[in-house]
């Protein structure tokens, strides 16, 4: 059974919540007493910074593409709604789309940073009709030091309250953190009426969300599963976001959730329209260099 958290938005802490902060921070004395508090209030904030945060997105007007045809695919670098800066070449480990003809590597002569100032743009010719992917991966990012309160600030704003929680269960939340993230964006479109196999195409990114099932075979009110990889891991009990909107359609309020044991999301397609699902894996890591690291995914797709 999967555990369901409250949406992106301010409310006081659920009896979820408290049983959540009771399960990693037992108040067996003050000073755990005072952590637990402390994390409470984290995660109270945490539901007005997330939304935020600077993460990557395909979105275009329509995922439904016709066949044979020129185009241009924007990326937003910033929320699923709004872009707010450009995502330079050099910054891009991999661009690639899968077609019913194969796997295809973009190069730089393909990305377009220069038209818009908030947005990135990937030009792209259609073939076939049949079920495409398009996904990209950043370079790993150099190493930051922050201090503990800003650290701290950081997992508040980006929705990482497993490792706030680690933190305040292992007395770190006083010390400063060195740390590293990479980003990952894939997204699923439809081109033409018949359906292909590119869909379950895993790219081999250091974070990555994988449909079980063709997005364009489902309908709204259906459930589709998501894989969520880390490494090529599946990553049980990940905290999970799910939402969707953006300019010309209603926002819609995100939720978030958590794999089960085998790495899966559930995701109920309660109505048409843009869909997006997303997560951040942070880790501890002992390589001498960083404490942390975070692998970022998201995935968008449409619904009819």
């Amino acid at each position: 059974m999967l555990e369901i958290y409250l949406p992106c938005s301010l409310y006081p802490p659920s009896p979820l919540e408290n049983m959540q902060m009771r399960h990693f921070l037992p108040s067996a004395t003050p000073c755990v007493t005072k952590l637990r508090r402390l994390a409470i209030a984290l995660l109270l904030i945490l539901t007005a910074g997330a939304t935020s945060a600077h993460e990557l997105f395909w979105h275009p007007s329509t995922f439904f593409l016709a066949p044979n045809t020129s185009l241009r695919i924007p990326l937003f670098n910033g929320t699923a709604s709004e872009s707010e800066a450009i995502f330079a070449w050099p910054r891009i480990a991999d661009l690639s789309v899968v077609s019913p003809d194969g796997h295809a590597a973009m190069d730089n002569t393909k990305w377009d940073t220069l038209t818009d100032k908030s947005t990135s743009w990937l030009s792209y010719m259609t073939g076939k009709p049949g079920t495409y992917v398009v996904g990209l991966s950043s370079k790993l990012g150099a190493a930051r030091l922050l201090e503990a309160k800003d650290f701290n600030q950081h997992l508040v704003d980006y929705g990482l309250s497993d490792m706030l929680a680690e933190r305040g269960k292992d007395g770190s939340l006083k010390s400063a953190a060195r740390y590293r993230l990479n980003k990952q964006a894939k997204a699923i479109f439809q081109v033409g009426a018949a359906h292909s196999d590119g869909w379950a195409t895993k790219l081999g990114y250091p974070a990555e969300l994988v449909p079980l099932e063709n997005p364009y075979k489902v309908k709204p009110d259906a459930t589709l599963g998501f894989k969520c990889l880390v490494d090529g891991k599946p990553v049980p009990n990940q905290l999970v976001e799910i939402g969707g909107g953006g300019p010309t359609a209603e926002q819609r309020t995100p939720v978030t959730t958590r794999c089960d044991q085998d790495g899966v999301v559930k995701v109920m397609l309660d109505r048409a329209g843009f869909w997006y699902v997303k997560f951040i894996h942070t880790a501890r890591v002992n390589d001498g260099t960083v404490d942390y690291e975070s692998k970022w995914a998201t995935i968008t797709f449409e619904v009819r």
